[in-house]
């Protein structure tokens, strides 16, 4: 369809997106990048609500439900109301439903954490704040490791967009300091509310932080072939290798798992770790795959291309499949040293509560 510019009717592509002000912005940044490359291509942007959006006081972790933020969106994919969908990568679970791929996984901002303070704690850290200060996230693989490293702050949940937990902090005397990814917030335009990153040696990140996936029908061919060309290839190794180790331990929303990778002269190094609710038991191993950054080239078509949910055709299928290996190899590890019995009791107790 991207030949028909002089036909009377070009084909309008419909993109969903959840309605937050995040969720916009960066479903906007896509298309503005899509227009770019296609100028003779017409995008409608159609906002929903989704469950995640709409249960808002519990905890994620409680809710047990993986696509939590990405059911509705879905159901519009299905039914053909939307051609493409843009997430946040950690949003997406790691096994996706029948019918439905990852068709690009776009270049990655900063993926660390960040602390956002009380204004009345501007200038502090989380090693400096008050005996007892609390601390608000919504995560368990940042709770987990904060009490590790800050045994004297206390954790607890807080829940809604970006816009509300910020208000939440500002206006009700609850809590000392937000934790919220870097990317949401420079995304949002509010790097000047970061009084602190957390780098992966204080607080390791979620599987995919940092970069969008677009989701569209795994048998739309046309559509993949559109969206592939936003697949940026480091992004989508790490992310690969991320989401192996994630699929591999069979964590999710509620166990605390987090990764941090990096490539570094064709060599693709990935730490990955597991922790107790409280933080108290841990579990963490670096490994490492020999494997080429291509400059992208066209591969034939594949039977089954996916790999953890993600379509990248203009890729070289070995790389990928080293990475995917590296992140089942560094799980199995984990495994091995017992690392099922630390998130077995971690999801028996988050259940429990």
């Amino acid at each position: 369809f991207l030949q028909e510019e002089n036909s009377p009717k070009m084909r309008v592509i419909r993109v969903g997106t959840r309605k937050s002000q995040l969720a916009r912005i960066q479903t906007d940044s896509v298309v503005a990048t899509l227009k770019a490359l296609y100028p003779g291509l017409q995008f409608e942007i159609i906002a929903m609500s989704t469950t995640g959006d709409k249960i808002l006081d519990t905890a994620l972790s409680k809710i047990g439900e993986k696509s939590l933020f990405t059911k509705e969106l879905e159901h519009a994919l299905e039914r053909n109301e939307v051609d493409l969908v843009v997430h946040s990568l950690k949003d997406l679970p790691t096994v996706l439903p029948p019918g439905f791929t990852i068709g690009a996984v776009c270049k990655r901002e900063c993926p660390y954490d960040a602390v956002v303070f009380h204004p009345k704690f501007v200038g502090k850290t989380l090693e400096t704040l008050p005996e007892k200060s609390v601390v608000g996230t919504s995560s368990l693989r940042r709770a987990a490791q904060l009490q590790r490293k800050f045994p004297h702050l206390e954790f607890k949940s807080i829940r809604g967009n970006l816009n509300t937990r910020l208000r939440k902090l500002d206006e009700l005397q609850e809590f000392s300091a937000i934790i919220l990814a870097a990317a949401g917030l420079q995304r949002m335009g509010w790097q000047n509310r970061v009084g602190q990153i957390l780098h992966p040696e204080e607080c390791m990140y979620a599987v995919g932080q940092g970069a969008l996936g677009v989701e569209v029908r795994a048998k739309d061919q046309d559509i993949l072939d559109l969206v592939g060309v936003l697949h940026d290839p480091e992004t989508l190794l790490r992310c690969i290798a991320e989401r192996a180790f994630l699929r591999h331990l069979e964590g999710g929303c509620s166990v605390p798992v987090a990764v941090h990778t990096a490539m570094k002269d064709g060599q693709l190094y990935l730490t990955g770790g597991v922790w107790s609710l409280n933080g108290a038991e841990s579990m963490q191993e670096t490994m490492q795959a020999t494997i080429h950054v291509p400059a992208q080239h066209e591969d034939g078509p594949e039977d089954d291309p996916q790999l953890v949910g993600i379509t990248a055709r203009n890729i070289p299928r070995e790389a990928q499949l080293a990475a995917e290996n590296l992140g089942i190899s560094l799980a199995t590890l984990l495994l091995n040293k017992g690392a099922k019995n630390i998130l077995d009791v971690a999801r028996q107790l988050n259940d429990a509560h």
